[in-house]
C-alpha cells in the first residue's frame, strides 16, 4: 500500500485525461531522460536543482512527481512542492514502474518547439466544427494543458504560423491534419503514441462524426449534432472551444467507463409491484 504521499501507476492512470487532474513534473536526471526521452501524458519537465524557484508556481495545485525510480529526486522536489503550498505526490515506481504497467507514453520527437513560456502554440482555421475541436482536448488532455489555439482565416493559417512560432493542424497540406480515412485526431494519436481503449473508441466516433461516415459508431451522429450545435451557439471560437472541452470531457468518460451501461424507460419493476398495476 502507497504511503499517504505516494500515488501508483493504476491511481494516477485513472486520473490522467480528465480536466482535474494533477499537474505531472517529469523531474528525471539528464542521462535517465536520454535513456528514454518519452514522457507520461501531459508531463511538463522541471529541473529538480531549481524546484525551489519554481515550486512557488505550483502553491494550492495538486501535482504528482515522477523520477526515474520513485526515490530521492522525485521525494525531494515533491517536499519542497508541499513546503510551498503544493498538494505533491510521489509516483511510486517512478517512470519504471509506470512504463511496466503498460501506461502512455508520449513521443518526444512529436512534440512542436515551446514558446518562451514553455507553451505549444497551435494554429487552424477559424469556425470549427469537429477535428479542430477534438484535436485541441487531446493536446491539452494528455500532451500540453498549456497549449495555445489561435483561429485564424484558412487562406491565412500557414502564413501565420510562419510569422508566429504556430503549428498549423487541419488544414490541407499541413504534417498534423488527414491522411488517406484518418482525421486529425488519428493522426495526432499515431504519432503522438497515444493508445488506449478508450482513446480508440473515441477516435472512431471523432472519424465518423468528421468525414460524415455516422456508421463507424452509433455515438457519431450524436457527436456531430452537438458540434453543430455549438458552433451555432458561439461566434466566438475559443468560447467554442471551451464548451467544446466539456462535450469531449463526457465523451471520453463514457467511451472509458460507461460503455456497458443501458437506460431504459419505464425502469425495471419489481414483479410484485407490476402485477398491481392497473
Amino acid at each position: 500500500m502507497p504511503s499517504p504521499d505516494t500515488i501508483t501507476s493504476a491511481q494516477l492512470a485513472r486520473m490522467i485525461g480528465l480536466p482535474d487532474a494533477p499537474a505531472v513534473l517529469d523531474v528525471r536526471d539528464d542521462a535517465d531522460f536520454g535513456a528514454d526521452p518519452r514522457g507520461l501524458p501531459a508531463a511538463v519537465r522541471r529541473d529538480h536543482r531549481s524546484v525551489a524557484d519554481w515550486a512557488p508556481a505550483f502553491a494550492g495545485r495538486r501535482a504528482v512527481v515522477v523520477c526515474q525510480r520513485g526515490l530521492k529526486l522525485s521525494q525531494g522536489v515533491a517536499a519542497w512542492l508541499r513546503h510551498a503550498g503544493a498538494s505533491a505526490e510521489t509516483l511510486e515506481g517512478g517512470f519504471e514502474a509506470w512504463a511496466a504497467a503498460g501506461g502512455p507514453l508520449v513521443r518526444p520527437d512529436a512534440l512542436p518547439p515551446r514558446d518562451a513560456r514553455g507553451r505549444t502554440v497551435w494554429v487552424t482555421r477559424v469556425r470549427p466544427k469537429v477535428d479542430r475541436i477534438a484535436c485541441p482536448w487531446l493536446i491539452r488532455r494528455f500532451v500540453d494543458p498549456a497549449a495555445v489555439f489561435l483561429f485564424v482565416a484558412p487562406s491565412e493559417v500557414m502564413a501565420v504560423a510562419e510569422r508566429f512560432g504556430a503549428v498549423p493542424f487541419d488544414i490541407e497540406g499541413a504534417f498534423w491534419s488527414h491522411r488517406g480515412e484518418a482525421c486529425t485526431f488519428d493522426v495526432m494519436l499515431e504519432e503522438f503514441g497515444l493508445r488506449s481503449e478508450a482513446l480508440e473508441r473515441l477516435a472512431a466516433i471523432v472519424r465518423g462524426a468528421d468525414t460524415a461516415r455516422l456508421d463507424l459508431a452509433p455515438q457519431a451522429a450524436g457527436l456531430l449534432a452537438a458540434s453543430l450545435g455549438l458552433s451555432r451557439m458561439h461566434r466566438d471560437d475559443l468560447a467554442q472551444l471551451e464548451a467544446g472541452m466539456t462535450l469531449y470531457d463526457a465523451f471520453y468518460r463514457w467511451c472509458r467507463d460507461a460503455v456497458g451501461e443501458a437506460h431504459n424507460w419505464p425502469s425495471p419493476q419489481d414483479p410484485a409491484t407490476a402485477e398491481r398495476r392497473p
